[in-house]
């Protein structure tokens, strides 16, 4: 039957799609966009009448040095290094950071390795800086590669972890990320055993795409302010789960995982964190749940969920930091989107990674 009106209704649908891209990536702007600093109120001297000023001559003010969020290198200790790198497979191509500490010169057995994906709008050094993620290296003996997203594969830095060609194992960004990681532990003394994944936001929810499409690589996983696995699959499902919350897909395996999320987070709404935890818990069985409070000094309060066996070490953790926004808690102010208020992520992923490992089972698993 002929209809007048389709070719309407298709112009229309296109018009309506661009439009809906469009708004999608102004609201990654606007949202992750940093704050503005409050305006100062004018001093007296700045008060005074222009005549006033035009009578004296006018100092100029010696040029300030810029503060050290805007610096673009970081200190790093001596016998350490941070090196610049760019890994290309059949899955793509990126540029990343990888801290080696300096301890690692005298390691006599293989070390840890924290591979660390940034949100959007970050860099990796951005974001080794806000996490602190390096010094903490230096004191617990591990090594962190930090993985840096193309504009050219998303206009704002953000991992693609909504596309469905990036959920699954084999394709797309987790199985670059998957054969940049394999990559570093075949050319440094990496335990592979001993191999984690955490992130922030983007990078969050791409984290817990690639550690639970290759369990046999990664032992654990952090999530903090990030979205369950198949929450989304296309720009416009995308904006629905930030602002509503979205259950995700059932998980397969058993995955160790470590989640933070503030309550009053008003670009992934706090709902999601409870999403991955209840994803995370549903291939265990028999796990006891505890929950306790606290209060970091001078800062934040917090609820930390606990699901394990008895008294031993937890498989799922959950942290809720009460007041805190869409920023990694306790992360420093040098570094973009943290919350230095908050209990310290960084510290207690390592405290978490740690105590878990993957099995010689895991670890046989060639494919990528």
């Amino acid at each position: 039957m002929f209809d007048p009106f389709k070719r309407v209704r298709r112009k229309a649908a296109r018009k309506l799609q661009r439009k809906t891209v469009s708004l999608m990536t102004e609201a990654w702007s606007a949202m992750l966009a940093p704050k503005k600093p409050p305006k100062r109120k004018p001093t007296k001297k700045a008060a005074q009448s222009v005549s006033a000023r035009k009578s004296k001559p006018i100092k100029r003010p010696k040029k300030i040095s810029p503060p050290a969020t805007s610096r673009s290198r970081m200190s790093v200790p001596r016998g350490a290094t941070f090196v610049s790198g760019t890994f290309e497979c059949e899955h793509g191509k990126r540029s990343y950071k990888l801290y080696v500490p300096f301890i690692a010169r005298k390691a006599e057995v293989p070390m840890p390795l924290i591979v660390m994906l940034h949100g959007c709008g970050q860099t990796p050094d951005d974001f080794a800086r806000g996490t602190g993620m390096n010094a903490l290296a230096e004191e617990f003996g591990f090594l962190v590669l930090y993985p840096a997203q193309s504009r050219n594969a998303h206009l704002n830095g953000c991992w693609n972890w909504f596309k469905r060609k990036n959920q699954t194992r084999g394709t797309g960004e987790a199985a670059l990320i998957a054969s940049l990681t394999r990559h570093l532990m075949g050319e440094r003394n990496v335990d592979p055993a001993k191999v984690y994944v955490a992130g922030l936001s983007a990078g969050a929810a791409a984290s817990l795409v690639v550690a639970t499409t290759y369990p046999d690589i990664f032992a654990a996983v952090g999530v903090h302010s990030g979205l369950a696995v198949g929450a989304a699959h296309d720009s416009a499902s995308v904006a629905r789960a930030m602002q509503n919350g979205h259950p995700g897909n059932r998980h397969d395996v058993q995955m160790p995982t470590i989640i933070f999320h503030g309550d009053v987070d008003k670009v992934v709404n706090p709902r999601n964190g409870r999403f991955v935890a209840i994803r995370a818990q549903e291939p265990y069985s028999g796990l006891d749940r505890t929950e306790r409070t606290g209060r970091i000094v001078g800062g934040r309060e917090y609820t930390r969920i606990l699901h394990r066996v008895g008294k031993g070490r937890p498989y799922i953790e959950q942290w809720v930091i009460h007041g805190s926004g869409h920023a990694w808690s306790g992360g420093q102010s040098a570094g973009g989107y943290t919350d230095p208020n908050g209990p310290d992520a960084s510290r207690q992923m390592v405290r978490f990674f740690l105590r878990h490992r993957t099995t010689k089972k895991r670890r046989s698993h060639p494919s990528i």
